[in-house]
């Protein structure tokens, strides 16, 4: 069961990388295995060339196993220490929805009321107030989002998403930057029109009958 884990986490590096999310070393990859530690991307590897043995492991307070995790792990901690249910996190760098945040910085959550996908996928897509990659704080400005939201754009930085497995965690990662280009793509040609309000209201409930997983 282990090592299935380990090798779908490899497999979500490959992916995202060749999508375009991940470039180089950037952004980091997590899931929680069956013995209560955490597996997590090495620091500074091409998420292109991690391999099974480059993988760090910690404990669920941040004690050091083996390898060299990544430096901003403190967000992955404070999800996995707050969220229970959590068990693989993707933390990518798609580079519409930050430029979102660049451009936008009054914005609190994805301007996304007029895509009925979006509602339905993952319900509203915040935006986490800037931290200083690497500090504590990448942890802590999450914690008012949790356990509500399960995919997040990192303000200036980068998108976040957690789940029940890794395919929901990589998938919501690659929805989260199409969402992002179809909206920018609406804003040069005039601006997104939302949804009537009855329509919103029929696509939440029916978001609520789903729950609360990235589809």
């Amino acid at each position: 069961m282990s090592d299935a884990l380990l090798y779908d986490l490899l497999d979500a590096c490959r992916r995202l990388h060749a999508g375009g999310l991940l470039a180089a070393s950037d952004g980091n990859l997590s899931v929680r295995l069956p013995n209560g530690l955490i597996a997590m991307t090495p620091s500074g590897v091409p998420k292109a060339k991690v391999q099974l043995e480059d993988l760090a492991h910690l404990e669920l307070d941040g004690t050091i196993i083996s390898g060299r995790p990544s430096s901003e792990r403190a967000m992955h901690l404070a999800i996995y220490q707050t969220v229970p249910e959590a068990k693989a996190i993707v933390h990518a760098h798609p580079p519409t929805a930050i430029a979102w945040s660049l451009a936008r910085p009054e914005l609190e959550e994805l301007p996304s009321d007029g895509l009925p996908e979006v509602i339905l996928a993952a319900g509203r897509i915040p935006i986490v107030p800037m931290a200083i990659p690497g500090t504590e704080a990448m942890g802590t400005n999450l914690l008012p989002f949790l356990p509500a939201h399960r995919l997040l754009i990192l303000a200036r930085h980068g998108g976040l998403c957690w789940g029940e497995h890794m395919n929901e965690a990589a998938g919501g990662m690659e929805r989260l930057e199409q969402v992002a280009d179809i909206l920018w793509k609406a804003e040069a040609l005039g601006g997104a029109k939302p949804l009537s309000v009855a329509e919103l209201k029929e696509l939440r409930a029916l978001r609520a009958k789903i729950g609360p997983r990235i589809i």
